[in-house]
């Protein structure tokens, strides 16, 4: 446990930005969901959409640094080569 003020302040916003990454993590999670499902039903304009979403919520993690660059790029050009096989 922190003794010092400074080290109880650090812990409260860890706890606080924890809890923030947390929530944008499962939304990456629930978006990729939903894509996912559409790439298996076929279902073009909806898979579209979902990647659109699916773009701006990566975006945002690597803006905030939740996630590295690099790891995003990736992700993204594997959902697009999904859709290209559908087509």
């Amino acid at each position: 446990m922190a003794n010092h003020k400074s080290a109880k302040k650090r812990s409260r916003q860890t706890i606080r930005k924890t809890q923030v990454n947390r929530t944008l993590l499962s939304k990456i999670r629930t978006t990729f969901n939903q894509f996912h499902n559409n790439i298996e039903e076929k279902n073009l304009e909806a898979a579209i959409e979902s990647q659109k979403l699916y773009n701006s919520v990566i975006s945002k993690a690597v803006k905030r640094r939740i996630i590295k660059k690099n790891n995003a790029s990736r992700k993204l050009s594997s959902l697009s080569n999904k859709i290209k096989e559908i087509v």
